[in-house]
């Protein structure tokens, strides 16, 4: 009986220790803050951002009160932006300037949240084939927008408002785009009200972008269509005020019979046919006397080397 309690004693000793036997309850060593940094950054110059995040994150749990910790939170957003997680470099971007709104490079956060949102909204294959990414969802691009926007206004001297004010271009323009398509749809389904206050949308606050006359124009339809005379007589003034060899062109569809629906368009349409194709003036005759001038050979090789 005392030889089986002695057993039972040492095999719980053994299950308590085997965790740390096998390795499961692995210590990390204590690096100090210095070295932290330091390895942190050298993982960064090598692109190593996966290393690079993992030393930051460390750096800020164990030192979040050092000497460190303001420029690791910045290297930090800058890490995880080109570690492709937009989504996390945004939250320690807005973690940043919620806790350090009077840094001096607070401006710095402003850009890399404003690119982190630019570069989300192009993918591998909108980079190298041509699709039209102004028929997107342009969320990621207003977020890009508005944090370029305030940092122009808060920061208009800093080291990265040039850059930032190229960008906004593309993002106004790529924005109004938008919009004019949303329009062009509203219009071909007759929802005039929305294309109306979409193409006024863009007149009113993309304003120096190339879709202004587009816009203008749809506002002149739509409000034609609704039959207020005046806002379309005012759309249509502006318009060939500004741009006067703008082509006027219809967005609404013809009525279509229900036969034509039904088979789609293959019949019952009220368009009047194609004329028909020229005629061959040719006779039988003289095709079957240009058949027997060929010789067998043109035939047998279908009249490509004679």
């Amino acid at each position: 009986m005392r030889l089986a309690k002695i057993v039972g004693t040492v095999t719980l000793c053994v299950l308590a220790t085997g965790c740390s036997w096998f390795g499961g309850d692995k210590e990390i060593p204590d690096i100090p803050e210095q070295q932290l940094y330091e390895e942190s950054i050298s993982a960064l110059e090598l692109e190593d951002y996966q290393l690079a995040v993992e030393k930051l994150q460390m750096l800020e749990a164990r030192y979040p009160f050092g000497r460190y910790s303001e420029q690791a939170q910045l290297e930090l957003i800058y890490a995880y932006h080109k570690n492709y997680e937009p989504e996390a470099a945004s939250a320690s971007a807005d973690r940043f300037i919620r806790l350090h709104p009077s840094h001096e490079n607070i401006d710095y956060a402003y850009y890399l949240k404003g690119l982190t949102a630019f570069e989300q909204d192009r993918t591998f294959f909108e980079r190298y084939l041509p699709i039209d990414i102004t028929r997107r969802d342009p969320g990621a691009a207003l977020d890009s927008f508005e944090s370029f926007s305030t940092l122009l206004n808060r920061y208009p001297d800093s080291q990265y408002a040039p850059d930032a004010n190229k960008r906004m271009v593309f993002l106004k323009n790529r924005l109004a785009t938008y919009e004019i398509n949303v329009a062009r749809f509203y219009m071909k389904r007759g929802a005039f009200v929305a294309a109306a206050n979409r193409g006024r949308y863009v007149v009113e606050n993309l304003q120096n972008t190339p879709a202004v006359p587009n816009a203008l124009a749809i506002m002149y339809q739509a409000y034609t269509e609704l039959g207020m005379t005046d806002l379309a007589s005012s759309a249509r003034d502006v318009l060939l005020a500004n741009y006067p060899d703008y082509d006027l062109r219809t967005y609404r569809q013809e009525n279509k019979t229900l036969l034509e629906t039904a088979t789609f368009g293959l019949l019952g349409s009220s368009e009047e046919p194609l004329p028909p194709s020229r005629p061959n003036t040719k006779t039988t005759e003289q095709k079957t006397k240009i058949e027997k001038k060929r010789s067998w050979f043109d035939r047998a090789t279908f009249g490509v080397f004679e």
